[in-house]
């Protein structure tokens, strides 16, 4: 009971389909053109991988306008997670804030590279850590990552991307050219859809995201299921001495 509860899915949010458009008045680049089922999250689950985390996302399809040869190349994905109390309330470079709480790590995915950082006890500073690894599986990314394994609370942010920027994001403007993501706000989020609850649409009028699932570490889970183990042994020798009777 103990490996099944350490090894299998601690957590899986869908998400409304066709929401990819901001607050539904983004308007995507044509150059190249991306499709908005390709910055279109679906779904995000998370479970323990060994001694770290493997996370899926989930697309209404996969798209590499830019041929990336990791076969991905339309968002870039970023992953906030919550392992403890306190941290950062800033959601790094996507202009929006967690609603309650904070990070403690960030992951950020592009079909050109990967990075995984660390908040550190320094205001605005961060420790690289190993680079994540990732794959695609159908329509979703596959992402295996040096987080302590644990149940946690994550923001999920899913953004266009380009070369032509130091950070890989295609930040919105009120431009209209063919390459330009279009909005009518100047200072409008970054990203084009978001991991909330339908009809939730405050990441795009507030500027807060809220997170979805809970913080539990490693040690909670142990402790929870030795606790369940437990209950189960109690519960068959009760068993076996009413049968002796």
């Amino acid at each position: 009971m103990l490996w099944l509860l350490l090894t299998t899915t601690l957590l899986t949010v869908p998400d409304p389909a066709g929401d990819a458009r901001g607050d539904g008045g983004y308007i995507l680049p044509r150059q190249p053109a991306v499709t908005a089922d390709a910055l279109d999250l679906r779904s995000f689950s998370a479970a323990p991988q060994g001694e770290g985390m493997r996370f899926r996302v989930s697309f209404g399809q996969i798209g590499n306008p830019w041929n990336a040869p990791s076969g991905f190349s339309a968002g870039v994905t970023d992953i906030f997670i919550k392992t403890g109390p306190g941290g950062r309330q800033v959601l790094a470079d996507t202009g929006l804030r967690a609603r309650n709480g904070g990070w403690q790590y960030h992951l950020r995915v592009t079909g050109f590279g990967s990075t995984l950082q660390e908040a550190t006890d320094q205001e605005g500073e961060v420790q690289p850590l190993a680079a994540p690894s990732v794959r695609i599986e159908g329509t979703e990314l596959v992402i295996d990552a040096a987080v302590p394994a644990g149940s946690y609370a994550y923001w999920v942010t899913n953004s266009v991307y380009t070369p032509l920027s130091a950070n890989g994001v295609l930040r919105p403007t009120g431009g209209t050219g063919l390459a330009s993501l279009q909005t009518g706000r100047a200072d409008a989020p970054t990203p084009v859809d978001v991991l909330a609850p339908d009809g939730d649409p405050r990441a795009f009028t507030d500027g807060t995201l809220a997170a979805v699932g809970e913080t539990r570490d490693r040690a909670s889970l142990i402790l929870t299921g030795l606790g369940g183990l437990g209950l189960l042994l109690t519960v068959g020798a009760t068993a076996a001495l009413w049968r002796r009777r």
